[in-house]
């Protein structure tokens, strides 16, 4: 008689990939400073500048760079290793942010030096999250893409959990000096984590991964190409025009992530200015919003086991409907209680949509196709974020949340588009 082991809980299957623990505990840890520098350069301009509009110049000049990035970090994450681009990203990102926190300690930090710190990161950034979504790809198995982006999101939103809860101690007793250097400290810690990935320069093969959607004949009719800069961005544009269901998802993603990019405007003149709890309540709704994604990281997996659409499209309607009330929470607990939620809603959302587009996009046009729903989110980001801060400052709180109620409902109706999401994809990825 034969025997079978049982098989491995979804969880532990899938850290006993070889390189995930360290995938998932760099992004933790990156996720981590960059929670506590958004929120500490957040309530120093403010506060420097009692100017929400100023505060809106900041979140602009983080993503504006992704306008312009995206699509050469496109090409290039789709041409060379994306664990050593990653790694190259985050050891630069150390030093930008090592040398304002110097600036700072000295007394010697200008506004406009900061300002230039802010634009530094995005160019960053708007490289770094499509080279690391990429490289999950290659790290894990398809049949785990859903399971894999809810351990991402709960690292990512896990470290902003506990950035949010001690952001405001933290800089009540260290100033901006102390925020920066913790947050130069974790660039280099993720990437060791990522040096530890695995061993050996590994770039994108150029045979596709099969994908859903009907993309895999997209992928191989193109896979034998070796293109120049301009054919490749051609290529990758073409894929989306011919890809309807993806373009539906991405626009999804894109509208969900401008509005949690841009609410930050609103949210730190929220505690500030109607309940007038400082740095540290601040960074409490902060928390708030990152326990209730962590929440939804673990909740994801299994909603999205059926009826994903519904699922989808009931977060989004609470987040649209949540954000639209938000400046009517009237105490610290309640405006807690309902940034969990939109958090919950929110994790389950990026996990549904970005498991599909994961599952549905060959691998070798991965970051091509990350970098135009980046570029689609920074055009978002940009006119929201300006938009909310000019309202909030010259028409009102109320007027500019209901605003930002109305970027949720734009992603909704993207989201109605959508007819079919993979809840567990069934094919196998091209290996590294």
């Amino acid at each position: 008689m034969t025997s079978s082991s049982p098989p491995k809980p979804h969880w532990q299957a899938l850290f006993s990939n070889r390189g995930f623990p360290f995938f998932f505990t760099a992004m933790f840890v990156s996720l981590f400073g960059t929670g506590m520098n958004f929120a500490g350069v957040t309530v120093y301009v403010l506060a420097k500048t009692h100017s929400t509009v100023q505060v809106s110049f900041t979140v602009i000049l983080l993503t504006l760079p992704r306008l312009l990035v995206p699509p050469l970090g496109g090409v290039l994450t789709d041409r060379v290793d994306r664990r050593y681009l990653s790694i190259i990203l985050d050891l630069g990102r150390a030093a930008i942010v090592i040398s304002a926190a110097l600036l700072a300690w000295r007394g010697r930090l200008d506004l406009w030096q900061l300002y230039g710190m802010v634009l530094l990161l995005g160019v960053g950034f708007a490289i770094y999250w499509s080279s690391s979504l990429a490289l999950l790809q290659e790290v894990i198995p398809a049949t785990q893409l859903v399971s894999a982006n809810s351990a991402v999101l709960i690292a990512v939103q896990g470290g902003m959990l506990a950035a949010g809860g001690l952001v405001g101690f933290v800089y009540e007793r260290t100033g901006l000096a102390g925020i920066l250097a913790i947050d130069g400290a974790t660039y280099v810690l993720s990437a060791l984590c990522l040096y530890l990935l695995r061993r050996g320069y590994f770039p994108p093969q150029v045979a596709p991964s099969p994908a859903l959607f009907g993309s895999a004949d997209f992928g191989a009719r193109h896979a034998a190409r070796e293109p120049g800069v301009l054919a490749d961005l051609h290529e990758g544009l073409n894929y989306l025009r011919t890809q309807p269901a993806v373009l539906a998802l991405g626009l999804t993603y894109a509208c969900m992530m401008a509005g949690v990019i841009s609410a930050n405007v609103l949210v730190v003149a929220l505690a500030n200015n109607l309940l007038h709890v400082g740095a540290r309540g601040y960074g409490f709704i902060e928390s708030g919003w990152a326990l209730g994604a962590v929440i939804g990281g673990f909740a994801a997996a299994p909603l999205s086991r059926q009826r994903p659409v519904q699922v989808l499209v009931t977060a989004l309607f609470l987040l649209a409907l949540g954000h639209a009330v938000f400046p009517y929470a009237g105490f610290l607990a309640v405006a807690i209680l309902m940034n969990a939620v939109f958090g919950a809603c929110r994790a389950i959302g990026a996990v549904l949509t970005q498991s599909s587009i994961l599952a549905s996009v060959p691998n070798r046009l991965m970051g091509r196709t990350q970098s135009a729903f980046a570029f689609m989110a920074t055009v978002l980001q940009v006119v929201m974020s300006f938009m909310l801060g000019w309202l909030a400052e010259h028409a009102g709180l109320q007027l500019a949340f209901l605003l930002l109620g109305a970027i949720y409902g734009a992603a909704l109706v993207a989201a109605l588009r959508v007819r079919t999401l993979s809840a567990v994809p069934v094919t196998e990825p091209t290996a590294a």
